[in-house]
C-alpha cells in the first residue's frame, strides 16, 4: 500500500519550500523559530510536510553511523556491537582495564545529550524542533485530516528520541513545550515508568493519526506509517516486560506486550507489511535479497531511504556500507568476523552445533560441526552472512578497479568475481604467533586481508542484478562502491514477529511463540518436515523456548546492530545477579525472577569471564613452510590449480565437499588474537561491571541540566562526584 516515492529530505532552514508555496519570502523572516521558519508554513500542506521532512533528516537511523547520541547501533564495528559475539575487539564496556566513570578516569560514550547549547546538535534539541512543529501544525490552517498526518509523524519521531534514551538511562527529563534552547532542560527526571507510559501514548497517538493515510491510502515510500508506530510500541513493550526493567518478572508486563502486540499484528499487516519472501529461494537467497530492494518491501518496516548519486545539484545520500564490507581488492575495505559468532552459527538441521555451550538448553545438531572447514553443514542464512576463501561475490564493476591497480584480478570486471583471501607468511616464527600481522592474502589483497570476511546485507550481483550502486569506479575521489543506494531497515518484519514470540513466550504462550519461530524460518529456508529446525519441547519448556527465541534473534539481525540491545534486556554478560555489588543499589534491584540469574535460567554461557578471537585460513605447511613473500606473485600456492568457487544459486552439497577437500590439501586454519592482551601479552577476558546496564547521565548534559540527578553507581557531576542519587527502577 505504500507508493514507490523516494521523499526528499530538505536540509537546513528548508528554504527550498519556497519553490512548493504560493507564500512570500516574508514569511522566513517573520515569527522565525530557531529552524528560520515562520507560521506562515503550517498554512500550506506542502511547506508543512518540509518542515516534517527536516525532522527526518535529523531524526532518522543513519547506516554510516556508529552508535551515539543521535544514531542507534546499524551493524558497524561500533563500542556497542565491540561487546557482543560480533566481532572481536574490546568495547568500552568490556574492557577489563578500565572501568568508565562520569568525571574521572574514561568516561562512556554520550548517548544522551549531544553538543551543548546547540539546538541541531543535541538530543533535546531536536526534541525542541519536534514540539515546535507540532505547535505550529496544530496552530495552522491546514485541515484536521491533513494535521493528524503530519502529527502522527511528529508524535513517532518524538517516541523515537525519548525512547532511545530510556534504553539507556531509564527515567530522562520528559518536555513537551517550545523551550528556549538558551535556557536548557530545566525540568527533572521522570521514572523510567512515567516514560515508557509517555513513549507509549506519543506512539498511539502516531498509530491513529496516521491510520487514514497509511491504512487507507498509500503514504509515500519511506514515511512512517501506523504500522512503523505500532512496531516500535512493541519493541517499547518489550523493553519494558525484559529484566532489566522487570527484576521480579512481573507476569502483568508480558501479559500486556503479548495482548497488545497481538492485537495490533492486524493493522501492521494492513500497512501491507510482512515478511520479504522470494517465489525461488535458493540458499536463502530470499533472506540475502530482502537488504537489497529498490522500491516498496513489506519487511521495511523502519527504513531509511539512501540514493546514489554523485551529481551537483541533486543531494548525494549514499550508503556506505557496501563498500565497507567489500574485499580490498575491490576497492572495499572488508570487515572481519569474529570466531565466536562463526562457531555458534546453527548446523544445517537447525541445532545448535555440538562444540558450543553457548545455549545449553537447546538440543544439539546431528552434524558434526567441522571447526576446519566452518562451512560445511550450516544454517542457510550463514552463507548470506560470512564469506570465506573460495565463494563467489559477484558485482557489477568497472575496468578502472584494475586499472587503478593491475594486479587486482578482474574476475570479469567483477561479474565472476571469487574470495581468495588465504595468506601466507615470511617467516616461521610470524607463521606460528596468532598475533603477527606480518602476513600476505592472496589475489592481491596483501596486507588488506580481513581474514573470514562479513558478507551480510551485500548487494551480491548473484542474487541482485540490478544492483543499487552507481559504479564500482576504484578511482573516484572517495573510493570506489561509495554511491550505493542501498536502504537501512532500522525495524524489519521479522523483528515484530520476533518481538511477539518474545511476548508470548515470557506470557506463558508458548505454543504461539513456536508458531511465530517457525515463520521466521521458514522464510530462512527450512520446512515443516523436520519442525523448521526446532526442538520438540519448545511448546512446554518455558525457558528453552526463550533461549531458542534468543538465539534466532541473535543470528537472524546478525550485523544490524540489534544484539547489544539484547544482551543488556536479558542481562547476559553475567545473569543479572551482581547488582548489589553497585554502590547505593537497593534491594529492589536484585534479580528475583527467572530464579536469580537469567543466563542459568536460559542456559547460555555469559559472555564475562569470555574472549573473541578471529580466524583466518593459510597455506599449510605442505607449501614452503607455508612462507612467501610480500608481493601478489610470491603466493606460495600460485602454481596450483584452484577448485571452482562455490555459487551460491547452485546446489550447495558437492561444491562444498569439492571446497572442503581442497582446503585439505591447500590451508589450515589459524587461530587470530582478537581481544586484547595485556603489556605481558597475557590475555584479557570480557568484564562488564553491572553498573552499566543502567547508565550514568554524561558530564556535559550535567553541567548544563542541573535539576537532573545522576543515577544510583554513577558520579555526580553537580555534586562533587559523589554517587547518584536517582533510582532508574524506582515506579514513583
Amino acid at each position: 500500500m505504500i507508493k514507490n516515492n523516494m521523499f526528499k529530505l530538505c536540509g537546513f532552514g528548508l528554504v527550498t519550500c519556497l519553490a512548493l508555496t504560493a507564500c512570500s519570502d516574508e514569511f522566513l523572516q517573520d515569527k522565525q523559530n530557531y529552524d528560520y521558519v515562520g507560521s506562515e508554513i503550517y498554512n500550506d500542506f506542502e511547506g508543512a510536510q518540509l518542515r516534517v521532512n527536516d525532522i527526518y533528516t535529523r531524526c532518522l537511523p543513519d547506516a554510516n553511523s556508529g552508535a551515539n547520541w543521535r544514531n542507534t547501533s546499524t551493524g558497524t564495528a561500533d563500542e556497542l556491537a565491540k561487546c557482543t559475539e560480533e566481532y572481536s575487539g574490546f568495547g568500552e564496556f568490556v574492557n577489563p582495564q578500565v572501568e568508565l566513570t562520569i568525571n574521572q578516569g574514561t568516561a562512556p560514550t554520550d548517548y544522551f545529550f549531544g553538543s551543548m547549547n546547540n539546538v541541531r546538535e543535541n538530543t533535546y534539541g531536536h526534541i525542541r524542533n519536534i514540539n515546535d512543529a507540532m505547535a505550529g501544525i496544530e496552530g495552522g490552517s491546514l485541515t484536521q485530516e491533513q494535521k493528524d498526518e503530519l502529527l502522527g509523524q511528529l508524535y513517532f519521531f518524538r517516541a523515537w528520541r525519548y525512547f532511545n534514551m530510556v534504553k539507556f538511562f531509564g527515567g530522562v527529563p520528559i518536555v513537551t513545550e517550545v523551550l528556549n534552547p538558551v535556557e536548557g532542560v530545566t525540568n527533572a527526571r521522570s521514572t523510567t515508568k512515567e516514560c515508557i507510559e509517555f513513549i507509549l501514548d506519543d506512539l498511539d497517538k502516531a498509530a491513529k493519526m496516521m491510520a487514514a493515510s497509511t491504512m487507507e491510502s498509500s503514504p509515500e515510500w519511506g514515511h512512517v506509517t501506523t504500522g512503523t508506530a505500532l512496531a516500535l510500541k512493541g519493541r517499547v513493550l518489550l523493553w519494558w516486560a525484559s529484566p532489566l526493567f522487570n527484576r521480579s518478572n512481573d507476569q502483568t508486563r508480558w501479559q500486556k506486550a503479548y495482548e497488545t502486540m497481538k492485537v495490533e499484528l492486524d493493522s501492521i499487516n494492513a500497512c501491507g507489511y510482512g515478511l520479504y519472501n522470494e517465489s525461488n529461494n535458493i540458499n536463502g537467497s530470499a533472506f540475502a535479497n530482502m537488504f537489497n530492494q529498490r522500491g516498496v518491501n513489506p519487511e521495511a518496516v523502519f527504513v531509511t531511504l539512501y540514493n546514489n548519486s554523485n551529481i551537483d545539484g541533486d543531494p548525494a545520500k549514499n550508503n556506505s556500507w557496501e563498500r565497507g564490507i567489500r574485499p580490498a581488492n575491490t576497492s572495499g575495505s572488508g570487515k572481519t568476523a569474529s570466531a565466536m559468532l562463526i562457531d555458534l552459527f546453527p548446523m544445517a538441521d537447525g541445532k545448535r552445533p555440538n562444540t558450543s555451550n553457548t545455549y545449553t538448553k537447546l538440543d544439539v545438531s546431528e552434524y558434526a560441526y567441522d571447526s576446519e572447514h566452518p562451512f560445511m553443514n550450516r544454517d542457510p542464512r550463514f552463507y548470506r552472512t560470512f564469506r570465506f576463501p573460495g565463494f563467489r561475490w559477484a558485482y557489477q564493476g568497472n575496468a578502472t578497479v584494475v586499472e587503478d591497480n593491475p594486479n587486482n584480478p578482474s574476475y570479469d570486471n567483477g561479474t565472476n568475481y571469487e574470495l581468495w583471501n588465504y595468506v601466507w607468511y615470511t617467516t616461521l616464527e610470524d607463521r606460528d604467533n596468532d598475533n603477527s600481522t606480518n602476513e600476505y592474502a592472496a589475489d592481491n589483497l596483501l596486507t588488506s586481508n580481513s581474514g573470514v570476511m562479513i558478507c551480510k546485507r551485500s548487494d551480491d550481483l548473484d542474487i541482485n542484478s540490478t544492483p543499487l550502486y552507481a559504479n564500482f569506479d576504484a578511482t573516484a575521489d572517495n573510493g570506489g562502491f561509495c554511491y550505493s543506494a542501498a536502504p537501512y531497515m532500522e525495524i524489519r518484519y521479522a523483528e515484530v514477529l520476533l518481538n511477539l514470540a518474545e511476548a508470548a513466550c515470557g506470557a506463558g504462550h508458548l505454543d504461539e511463540a513456536v508458531g511465530y519461530l517457525q515463520q521466521i524460518r521458514e522464510r530462512a529456508g527450512y520446512t515443516a518436515a523436520n519442525n523448521y529446525g526446532l526442538q520438540a519441547n519448545l511448546a512446554s519448556d518455558q525457558a528453552a523456548c526463550m533461549s531458542a527465541i534468543l538465539y534466532e534473534r541473535q543470528i537472524e539481525f546478525a550485523y544490524e546492530g540489534k544484539r547489544f540491545d539484547d544482551m543488556r534486556r536479558w542481562l547476559l554478560f553475567d545473569g543479572g545477579e551482581y547488582f548489589d555489588e553497585i554502590p547505593g543499589a537497593p534491594a529492589t534491584w536484585n534479580l528475583t525472577g527467572w530464579n536469580g540469574n537469567t543466563c542459568t535460567w536460559l542456559g547460555f554461557k555469559p559472555m564475562n569471564g569470555q574472549r573473541r578471537e578471529n580466524m583466518e585460513f593459510r597455506v599449510n605447511n605442505n607449501y614452503n613452510d607455508g612462507l612467501g613473500g610480500t608481493t601478489y606473485d610470491s603466493d606460495p600456492l600460485l602454481e596450483e590449480e584452484r577448485c571452482a568457487a562455490v555459487d551460491l544459486r547452485q546446489d550447495l552439497a558437492s561444491q562444498l565437499e569439492t571446497l572442503k577437500t581442497w582446503y585439505d590439501q591447500h590451508l589450515v586454519r589459524k587461530m587470530k588474537k582478537g581481544d586484547s592482551r595485556d603489556q605481558n601479552q597475557v590475555n584479557l577476558y570480557m568484564n562488564y561491571r553491572p553498573k552499566y546496564y543502567i547508565l550514568g547521565i554524561p558530564r556535559g548534559a550535567q553541567s548544563n541540566m542541573k535539576a537532573v540527578e545522576q543515577t544510583i553507581g554513577w558520579d555526580d557531576y553537580n555534586n562533587g562526584g559523589a554517587n547518584g542519587t536517582f533510582d532508574p527502577l524506582a515506579e514513583e
